[in-house]
């Protein structure tokens, strides 16, 4: 599973004012701020901002400088592959080190829907075994408790993180993960397409 929430983009203002600097064109600009407080893109900077895209990454400096907030729960297994995108990425994450023990163990903490019968009553016993080392730690606070609850953890553990990241960043995931195996990450990509002028900037044809 993978869930996404509190999705924010901003400076989109700063960063088209930004592309029309090469050529002096900033009388050009026709951009604006709705009555709701959204950035609504004119006609004139959304046909700059395609033109500079479609002509590459050393055109389009200017996504570099849109940004991407949000919180993605997702399994460690998910997380390991992201972290493939740390240039330029910022990520706050729960803690393991921390808060392991701070919570009963459960089903519902793991990415388990696509698991067979057999392997779901793997994943229910090694719970137990969590939830027992858990409650032991919690009473002794023996250190040896703790390690083997990180070390015995599966890769299916769900894990929240604030991540921030540009528009670039944005599009290399898309365009490296769109039709990857893990559902996960097809999911993702699709979040990202929504993302406001994703699709116009990186996918629509000029």
């Amino acid at each position: 599973m993978i869930l996404t929430e509190n999705t924010e983009t901003f400076n989109f203002e700063g960063a088209l004012r930004g592309a029309r600097n090469p050529m002096n064109s900033w009388g050009k600009s026709d951009s604006f701020t709705n009555e709701k407080g959204d950035f609504v893109i004119g006609e004139n900077d959304l046909s700059l901002a395609k033109r500079l895209c479609k002509a590459g990454p050393d055109h389009r400096k200017f996504v570099r400088q849109i940004f991407v907030s949000l919180d993605i729960t997702a399994p460690i297994y998910w997380w390991k592959e992201y972290d493939t995108y740390k240039v330029g990425t910022v990520a706050n994450s729960t803690s393991t080190m921390h808060k392991i023990h701070s919570k009963p163990f459960e089903r519902g903490d793991f990415s388990c829907e696509k698991m067979t019968a057999p392997a779901l009553s793997c994943l229910d016993e090694t719970i137990k075994v969590l939830e027992k080392l858990r409650l032991e730690y919690i009473e002794s606070k023996d250190k040896e408790l703790w390690y083997s609850i990180i070390q015995l953890l599966p890769s299916s553990y769900n894990q929240k993180r604030t991540c921030t990241f540009s528009y670039e960043n944005a599009f290399a995931m898309y365009k490296a993960r769109k039709e990857h195996k893990l559902e996960e990450w097809r999911e993702f990509c699709e979040e990202l397409k929504a993302l406001p002028y994703f699709y116009e900037f990186f996918l629509e044809e000029i």
